[in-house]
C-alpha cells in the first residue's frame, strides 16, 4: 500500500516517526536531518486532549530500554533523540510523546476550534520565540458517523424528506433545510417514537438487575410508574470524569426536588457511564448518584444505567429530550456524545465549551456562558448549578409542556428542526473527513512529493539551508537600531502609527531574513505578557551583507502597549514558521 500522509492520534502514535526515520536512514541512505524532514512533510499530529495530564511522559530509562537499538540505527547521539521529546532541551526532563510528536509532524490540530487554542497554549513552550497566538497549531473539530448512530426510523425520515442520495453530501448544509418542510406532527411523532423505545429497553433490561441490587420490589415498581414517554427526559451519559461535573445538578437538592416533582410537568434525569478504573473521584460521583436516586423524592426522577456500552449509549442519544454537558471549562477537547444526539432530533444543553462552543445556534438548544465568572472553581460550580436550574425551571420545561390542542409543543418542534437543519450538517464524519482532507491531507501529500522527487533533492537543499542558517544565526549583529514606542495620531484614520528603521548586517548567512515588531501587553495581575499584535518591516535596500529596514504602520489596536523587534529566517520552501522557529530578539 502506498502511504503518502501518516496521521498520528495522540503522541503515543508518535512511534511510527521513530521507525520511518530508522527506514529514510538506513534504507534510503538518507542522513538524519534529511530523513527528519522527509517525515515531517508527510506528517499530522493530532492531539484529542485539552490538559498537560493527559499527556504521556516517560522516564529516561524506559525510553532507552525500548528505544535505543533504534535510535543506534538512526544515527544520532542518544540526547539528540532524548532533546526531541523535551520542552527545554538540554535538561533531564521526562520524555513527552506529545512533544516528540510536534517536533516530527510538520503540521498539528486539537479537535475543535476551541481546543485549538487550548492547544496554542499548552504547545507554546515548544516554540519559545513564539506567543500562543502565533503558533501552527490548527484545528478540525470531531464529527460522528451518521448512518450509525443515527436510528433508523431517523435515517428513514431523512431519506424520504431529504433525498436517497443525501449521504453522499450530508455535510451540505443547503440539504438539511429540507428538514424544516417536515410536518410538526411528524417530527414531534418521532421524537415520542424514540423515547419510548427508550423506556421500553430500561424496563426490559434493567428491571431483573435492579431487584437483584436493590431488593425491594416495592420500589422498583414505584420507579417504573414514573418512568413515562411523556415526561420529559434529560441524559447524561459519558465517561464519568470528575471535570464532566455530573455533581452540578446536585449541589441544591431541595430545589432540585421541586423541578422533578411537579405533577404536571414531570422531569427525568438519565445518567449513564463508566468511571476508569483508577479515577477514585469519578467512582465516587457514580456511587453519590446511585445513593441520590435511591431517596423517596428521586425514585423513578434519577436513574443510573449500569454496564454502559455502546448498545445503551445509541438509545440514549436518540431517546433522551436533552442532551447534557456541564464540563469544567477549557478541558472539554471536542465531545461527540451530544453531536450523535443532535442526528436524532436530541437537544443540546451545555457549557460553551469543546464543539458546542461554535456549534451552537440560539433557538436550537441551551448554553451556559464559556467564559468563567470565578478563579474559585467552587464558586464558579455554585453559580453554574443555579444557571441550570433557573434554565430548566423558566425557559426548558415550560417550552417542553407548552403543549397544544393536538399535544404537543409547536416551540419545541422548531427548536428540534432547527438543531437538525442548521447544527447536524456541520458535525457529521463527512464534513470533518473533508476538512482533514481540506486543510492537512492534500498539502502534505503534494509538499512530500515535491521533497521526494529526484532522489530528495528538495529535501537535501532545506537540510543543506537549515543546517547553515543554524550555525551562522548568532552572528547577526544590529548595526542601527531607531524604533521608538512614540505613537503619533493619524488624523486621517483615528489610529496611531509607530516608526522604526534598523539596519541588520547577517555576515555570511544566505538565508533572508524578516525583520517585525511585536506589540505586547503586561499583565501585571497574571505575570504574564499578552500578544497583542505584529508588523513587517519593510526591506528598504540591502548593501552587501546588510540589510535595511524600515516601518510606518498604524497600530490596529492604539493604546499604551509594549514593543520588541524580532529577526526570523525566511525561505520560501518552509510551509510555516514553525518549521524553522529561529529567531532573534532585539531589546
Amino acid at each position: 500500500i502506498r502511504k503518502d500522509v501518516y496521521h498520528m492520534n495522540e503522541g503515543h502514535a508518535a512511534l511510527i516517526s521513530a521507525k520511518r526515520l530508522r527506514d529514510y536512514v538506513q534504507e534510503e541512505k538518507l542522513s538524519f536531518n534529511e530523513a527528519l524532514e522527509v517525515v515531517r512533510a508527510s506528517t499530522l499530529y493530532t492531539v484529542h486532549t485539552p490538559v498537560p495530564a493527559g499527556h504521556d511522559y516517560f522516564e529516561e530509562s524506559l525510553i532507552r530500554k525500548y528505544m535505543e537499538p533504534l535510535v543506534n540505527k538512526i544515527g544520532i547521539p542518544w540526547y539528540q533523540f532524548m532533546d526531541m521529546g523535551r520542552d527545554n532541551p538540554g535538561t533531564n526532563e521526562k520524555f513527552s510523546m506529545s512533544v516528540f510528536a510536534l517536533n516530527t509532524a510538520q503540521e498539528s490540530n486539537g479537535v475543535s476550534k476551541l481546543h485549538g487554542l487550548v492547544s496554542q497554549e499548552m504547545f507554546q513552550p515548544v516554540w519559545k520565540g513564539y506567543f500562543p497566538q502565533e503558533l501552527h497549531v490548527g484545528y478540525v473539530t470531531n464529527g460522528v458517523h451518521l448512518p450509525t448512530w443515527a436510528t433508523s426510523s431517523v435515517k428513514r425520515i431523512y431519506e424520504n424528506n431529504l433525498g436517497e442520495d443525501f449521504y453522499q453530501d450530508q455535510s451540505n448544509p443547503e440539504i438539511w433545510k429540507k428538514v424544516y418542510d417536515i410536518s410538526d406532527e411528524e417530527i414531534w411523532g418521532l421524537r415520542m417514537h424514540l423515547k419510548e423505545k427508550l423506556v421500553d429497553y430500561i424496563k426490559s433490561e434493567f428491571v431483573d438487575g435492579w431487584l437483584k441490587n436493590q431488593a425491594a420490589p416495592t420500589r422498583i415498581i414505584s420507579m417504573l410508574d414514573e418512568i413515562r414517554p411523556g415526561s420529559l427526559i434529560i441524559g447524561f451519559s459519558r465517561r464519568f470524569a470528575t471535570y464532566k461535573r455530573a455533581h452540578l445538578l446536585f449541589s441544591d437538592l431541595d430545589r432540585l426536588a421541586k423541578i422533578l416533582n411537579n405533577p404536571e410537568r414531570p422531569v427525568t434525569f438519565i445518567f449513564a457511564g463508566k468511571a476508569h478504573p483508577a479515577d477514585g473521584g469519578g467512582q465516587s460521583l457514580i456511587k453519590h448518584i446511585v445513593e441520590i436516586s435511591r431517596r423517596p423524592e428521586f425514585l423513578g426522577k434519577i436513574i443510573f444505567l449500569e454496564n454502559y456500552d455502546m448498545r445503551l449509549a445509541k438509545r440514549l442519544v436518540s431517546g433522551v429530550d436533552i442532551w447534557l454537558n456541564t464540563p469544567t471549562r477549557l478541558q472539554e477537547a471536542s465531545g461527540t456524545s451530544g453531536e450523535k444526539a443532535i442526528m436524532n432530533g436530541v437537544l443540546n444543553l451545555s457549557v460553551l465549551d469543546g464543539w458546542w462552543y461554535e456549534g451552537y445556534v440560539e433557538g436550537a438548544g441551551w448554553a451556559l456562558t464559556a467564559k468563567r465568572t470565578y478563579e474559585n472553581q467552587a464558586f464558579q460550580d455554585e453559580l453554574d448549578a443555579s444557571t441550570l436550574y433557573t434554565m430548566l425551571e423558566s425557559e426548558i420545561i415550560p417550552l417542553y409542556y407548552a403543549h397544544n390542542s393536538n399535544g404537543y409543543s409547536p416551540q419545541w418542534v422548531k427548536f428540534v428542526k432547527k438543531s437538525i437543519a442548521e447544527i447536524a450538517p456541520h458535525y457529521t464524519t463527512k464534513r470533518m473527513m473533508d476538512d482533514y482532507f481540506d486543510r492537512f491531507y492534500m498539502k502534505l501529500a503534494q509538499r512530500s512529493k515535491k521533497l521526494a522527487e529526484n532522489n530528495y533533492a528538495k529535501a537535501k537543499e532545506i537540510v543543506r539551508w537549515k543546517e547553515d542558517t543554524a550555525s551562522k544565526w548568532d552572528k547577526i549583529e544590529v548595526i542601527k537600531l531607531e524604533f521608538e514606542p512614540v505613537q503619533e495620531v493619524d488624523i486621517n484614520n483615528g489610529k496611531n502609527k509607530i516608526y522604526g528603521e534598523v539596519v541588520i548586517d547577517k555576515k555570511d548567512i544566505a538565508a533572508e531574513l524578516g525583520l517585525e515588531c511585536v506589540v505586547v501587553d503586561y499583565d501585571s495581575t497574571a505575570n504574564k505578557v499578552e500578544f497583542v499584535e505584529k508588523y513587517e518591516f519593510n526591506l528598504l535596500k540591502t548593501e552587501g551583507s546588510r540589510l535595511f529596514f524600515q516601518t510606518r504602520e498604524a497600530l490596529n489596536d492604539p493604546g499604551t502597549h509594549q514593543y520588541a523587534l524580532r529577526i526570523y529566517p525566511k525561505n520560501p520552501d518552509l510551509p510555516h514558521r514553525m518549521d524553522f522557529a529561529y529567531v532573534k530578539w532585539i531589546s
